[in-house]
């Protein structure tokens, strides 16, 4: 038997509600905040991601699926969103149309990855980017953007940390002095860290590795060693979330994995996932466009992990309401009424409630237990003798109570279930 490829998963009718909620929850929020929605290809030319993510990163180097087609050209199923909206802009020139996008999206992700809780080789993700201003409170909005999702989910065990990267030049000289702290220490880092000491210095702050941790516990911190438009910029950042009563803590050992972020970045976790305990991450990336396309357009974002969303929302028991069972189930009570019975089910479809009834020719005990199955709010009864008098019978499947109604009236009872 052919089954699914390790690291996905099949999203089954019984739990789609709960994407679906989420989505629309996503959606609305991205309304308020004046954010558009874009659609991107699931692959594109694997440079695009090699100059922007960053050779040296893990995506690329160890996590990326990658493939030739047909006329040789290297293609890569997108491991992030962010490298392709840019790119989008670019090709587009929204930027010259007019000066701030802000943009969103949802979609499939693809990295090889070791499957585990909450983490899979296709994933999804929501995300927001904002291109063309270099304003504070552009990352201020992506904070609270993120964080306001995450809240109406009803989700209450997180935490947000921020630091901030700075620019490139301090940076550099940063590097050299955490490679100056390190020089005496390499012989115990662990391996991976220490093919990242010419690579992705940065990214010993985020090793598993005890003994790694135990070492960078001392280490000097980029924070300290920024400069002075930098450190502005974050102060701002900071009295802007503390305006909008969004609670945070500065966390000086945060780095992001990838080389085009500059100055603010930030994650929001949880508590209730287990390790994987990162929600969404993001921050500012001033220079991705120019190593994409040659032009200088500043742009922050955020990416966030819908799968550990659902993980999180399940262990937090939130999303437990499934609106998505039908209202009306229509109850069949002579076999020879389908026409009529499926006459009226097309009458409450077409007037937009949703309508579910039987084709399996059961029974009437069978077609009840269907529609206390389905959990549904009414179930109508077509047929005996009050279909020979012109009338059905409507029953409110919570409370039992039952009203006869003339079939002439169907549409006034349509607009009442509606209302």
């Amino acid at each position: 038997m052919i089954k699914t490829i390790a690291g996905t998963k099949d999203t089954l009718p019984i739990e789609i509600y709960k994407w679906h909620y989420l989505e629309n929850l996503v959606r609305s929020v991205m309304k308020e905040f004046n954010y558009k929605e874009i659609r991107t290809p699931i692959f594109e030319e694997t440079a695009l991601f090699s100059r922007g993510i960053g050779e040296s990163t893990d995506i690329v180097s160890k996590e990326m699926y990658t493939f030739m087609d047909r006329s040789e050209t290297s293609l890569t199923l997108k491991p992030e969103m962010t490298a392709s909206v840019v790119r989008s802009v670019l090709e587009h020139s929204l930027d010259k149309q007019q000066q701030l996008n802000k943009l969103y999206y949802i979609s499939p992700m693809f990295r090889q990855e070791r499957p585990q809780a909450g983490r899979y080789r296709q994933f999804h993700q929501f995300g927001a980017e904002a291109l063309g201003a270099s304003e504070p409170s552009l990352d201020a909005e992506m904070i609270i953007l993120a964080y306001d999702v995450l809240k109406k989910l009803g989700l209450k065990s997180l935490d947000i940390k921020i630091n901030s990267l700075g620019i490139p030049e301090s940076r550099e000289y940063y590097k050299t002095l955490l490679k100056k702290y390190l020089s005496d220490k390499t012989v115990h880092l662990s391996d991976e860290s220490k093919k990242r000491l010419d690579t992705n210095i940065l990214r010993i702050f985020d090793s598993k590795d005890e003994t790694d941790q135990k070492i960078m516990e001392d280490a000097p911190l980029l924070l300290e060693h920024l400069d002075n438009d930098s450190l502005e910029k974050f102060e701002r950042v900071k009295e802007l979330l503390l305006l909008a009563q969004v609670p945070f803590e500065v966390d000086p050992r945060l780095v992001r994995g990838l080389d085009y972020y500059t100055n603010t970045t930030f994650e929001i976790i949880s508590n209730s996932v287990g390790s994987q305990s990162a929600l969404c991450g993001g921050g500012r990336y001033d220079l991705l466009a120019n190593h994409i396309g040659d032009r200088n357009i500043p742009g922050v974002g955020f990416a966030a992990g819908i799968e550990r969303i659902l993980l999180a929302c399940e262990n937090e028991n939130c999303l437990s309401i499934n609106d998505e069972n039908p209202y009306v189930y229509l109850i069949r009570l002579n076999k020879e009424l389908v026409k009529e019975t499926y006459n009226i089910g097309l009458k409450f479809r077409r007037a937009g409630i949703s309508v579910e009834l039987d084709y399996l020719n059961r029974s009437v005990k069978a077609q009840m237990r269907e529609a206390n199955r389905l959990n549904t709010r009414k179930a109508l009864f077509v047929g005996g003798d009050e279909y020979e008098n012109g009338e059905v019978v409507l029953k409110d499947m919570d409370t039992g109570d039952q009203e006869i109604i003339k079939i002439s009236q169907l549409d006034g009872i349509i607009k009442k279930i509606k209302g």
